[in-house]
């Protein structure tokens, strides 16, 4: 059977991105596929990225192979062993080549030095030689790692791999979930839009609509972290996507384009932003009593979690600083459970798709998600065309341009058009189903 839903992850790995991409793999064959990883910049810089998404394989090799070993069967991790997906690095900077970091929450090499703390539980560095190309990198090893069975790596970069993905799958059958920055997503787009809208559906990690950010007041990381890039990807949503796509950065080397005026059709993003995936936490104490028996047990996979897990209660804890029990909120896995179980009406949009728009050059207020709060009528909500020649029905103006309204927000035909989750099967539910997928 094939699988229901096949999906690309953009990531930056980051805690909460490995706990993604784990549930995501542990997956069976018949739910979900990851066809791609795609690795990008953001809560590290992209080369310990890349090497964090190397060492989630590595590790998971270990761990088939203890689990084999220890007699556990071979049902769980369906999609690792049913599929091997590609893995490409793409961008190593913002849109405007303004750098910025997470690694004050998720450590200096992303994991809260699990490396350095589980040296055989990370691969030699010769890993690298599977991206580089050959002619300008080290030298091919004679035999790939044994995890590489798992994935295929990619010298092609990030965002050229995503369009040709999309370009020879049919259409509406891959779906992008990005988790960090959206770079390369935007650079994807902005290189071929029309293959890039072959797209099925993109669901966003990212933004805080009705909550404070987590970055700035009003910003959430990945959003601030490349503005212009959420901005861009966001005014694909758009009847006019010239109405909310940002100006062009100064700082990038004359790459990126505005869209064509007339596009085959409109993005469908579905926004996962703070004010859902906040609530949804994974506690300390509940996670220790899931992982120390497995530990004990020998669990390779359970061995690495828990270091950079312990390292992530500790950063959450003196954040705190009220002796609470710390709990991670599970932003990037949320995304997942939704692909896992979309179908289930218990997930909740917004009842009409919003107008949210990307603030980009705003001295305090990049990255914020902006929305029209003010109690308007929209003239194209009703019926606004009028015959100036009632025998001549061609003969007609429609009225969608209000006075004083300055860049078009109460136009039915500029903004944007997005998605926003904004309930789940269950705040509650979540960690028992991730903790239970992962270590079954």
């Amino acid at each position: 059977m094939a699988p229901k839903n096949r999906i690309i992850i953009d990531t930056d790995p980051g805690v909460d991105d490995v706990l993604a991409m784990l549930l995501a793999l542990s997956a069976s064959p018949e739910e979900l596929e990851v066809v791609m990883l795609s690795v990008t910049y953001g809560n590290v810089q992209l080369h310990s990225c890349l090497r964090n998404v190397v060492a989630l394989f590595h590790v998971l090799e270990k761990e088939m192979s203890w689990r084999e070993a220890a007699g556990k069967g071979t049902a769980s991790y369906g999609a690792l062993r049913a599929f091997k997906p590609i893995v490409a690095v793409g961008a190593e900077h913002p849109l405007e080549d303004e750098l910025l970091m997470a690694d004050y929450f998720h450590g200096a090499d992303g994991l809260h030095g699990v490396h350095d703390a589980h040296p055989h539980l990370s691969p030699a560095d010769t890993w690298r030689s599977l991206f580089l190309d050959s002619t300008t990198g080290p030298a091919e090893s004679a035999e790939p790692p044994a995890y590489s069975k798992y994935f295929t790596p990619s010298k092609t970069i990030a965002h050229k791999e995503i369009l040709r993905i999309l370009k020879e799958e049919p259409e509406d059958t891959i779906t992008i979930v990005a988790i960090g920055p959206l770079t390369n997503v935007a650079l994807a787009a902005s290189e071929d839009p029309e293959t890039f809208l072959r797209v099925k559906e993109l669901v966003v990690m990212g933004g805080a609509v009705g909550v404070e950010g987590n970055i700035t007041p009003c910003a959430e990381f990945n959003c601030y972290a490349d503005a212009v890039a959420a901005a861009r990807v966001f005014a694909l949503t758009s009847p006019t996507p010239a109405s909310t796509m940002p100006p062009v950065p100064q700082k990038v080397d004359g790459s990126l384009s505005s869209y064509p005026a007339k596009l085959p059709r409109q993005l469908k993003l579905t926004l996962f932003p703070l004010d859902i995936t906040t609530p949804h936490e994974l506690r300390k104490n509940y996670f220790n009593e899931a992982i120390q028996p497995l530990k004990a047990a020998g669990s390779p996979l359970a061995q690495w979690t828990d270091t950079f897990m312990s390292g992530t209660f500790d950063k959450i804890d003196s954040i705190l600083g009220d002796g609470s029990e710390p709990g991670l909120s599970l932003h990037d896995p949320l995304c997942i459970w939704y692909m896992l179980t979309r179908d289930n009406p218990a997930w909740k949009p917004v009842p009409e798709l919003e107008d949210i728009r990307i603030e980009t050059s705003g001295q305090w207020t990049r990255g914020m998600h902006v929305v029209d709060r003010r109690v308007r009528a929209k003239p194209g909500d009703q019926d606004s065309s009028v015959k100036t020649h009632p025998q001549d029905p061609v003969d007609a103006v429609t009225f969608d341009e209000v006075p004083g309204d300055t860049l078009g927000w109460l136009s039915v035909n500029k903004g944007n058009r997005i998605n926003r989750i904004i309930d789940s099967p269950g705040q509650e539910l979540f960690a028992q189903v991730l903790m239970e997928r992962l270590f079954r």
